[in-house]
């Protein structure tokens, strides 16, 4: 791939030769499992706490990665989606990282952390990912993808995104891009994904009757389009599969 995440780097934020991972500067690093398809990673560093919560086999090649908003967070929208699909997706072989940042609100560095936790799964073997962002997070999902090409992030999934820092979602023209909003959302009115649409030129814009900020009412919904989208968007391409089986 022309720029995995073993490579991608933010200029602004790290030296130029390091990677995303190696710029953290972790000084420790702990791994404990909470299940048989999840374990909870901490990395310490000196500028704070990042922590992750890996759902599925540590080796799978097609990864979801979830961030939260202004916040943090690790729960996600309306009755903890990113929870559920983690447990959902994982029973799929399908890996799942819940990003919880090292400082919420700082674009910079929370855009950093999800590279950070990308470029770990890939030294585990994942390939191809997808990004989830929840308002917030929507633009730190979008930011990330941008430092990546079509074949390592082949789509992003925003939920209730607001617009700023979404300003080069011109870049991912190329991708499969899904935003979804309600429509009775007090904080980031519908039209802030609408805008983002607009931006990047592409994508699904799926919006939701009286649905508020949160994903409220709609997290049934929501997970089973989840479970539908990212196994489709994250299937093995099928030139690589033909290749396989003449191999």
């Amino acid at each position: 791939m022309a720029d995995d995440p073993t490579t991608a780097a933010d200029p602004a934020s790290q030296p130029e030769d390091d990677t995303p991972l190696d710029a953290l500067g972790t000084l420790a690093m702990q791994t404990v499992p909470i299940s048989e398809h999840l374990d909870h990673l901490e990395l310490y560093t000196s500028r704070g706490l990042l922590s992750v919560l890996w759902h599925g086999p540590a080796d799978a090649s097609a990864v979801v990665v979830c961030v939260g908003g202004a916040m943090g967070g690790l729960l996600g929208p309306d009755g903890g989606l990113y929870h559920r699909v983690g447990v959902g997706l994982a029973e799929q072989g399908i890996g799942v990282l819940r990003v919880s940042y090292r400082r919420p609100n700082d674009m910079a560095m929370c855009v950093h952390d999800t590279l950070a936790a990308m470029e770990l799964a890939a030294r585990h073997g994942a390939l191809r990912f997808a990004v989830l962002g929840h308002s917030f997070g929507g633009a730190v999902a979008i930011q990330a993808a941008c430092h990546l090409d079509v074949q390592s992030v082949p789509g992003v999934v925003t939920f209730a995104t607001q617009s700023a820092g979404c300003e080069m979602a011109e870049r991912l023209h190329d991708r499969d891009l899904l935003f979804v909003h309600g429509t009775n959302d007090q904080i980031l009115p519908h039209q802030s994904s609408e805008m983002v649409r607009m931006l990047a030129g592409t994508g699904e814009l799926w919006l939701l009757p009286g649905v508020d900020h949160l994903m409220s009412p709609a997290g049934d919904e929501l997970y089973e389009r989840m479970m539908t989208h990212l196994p489709a968007l994250l299937a093995e391409p099928e030139s690589q599969t033909l290749e396989a089986q003449d191999a």
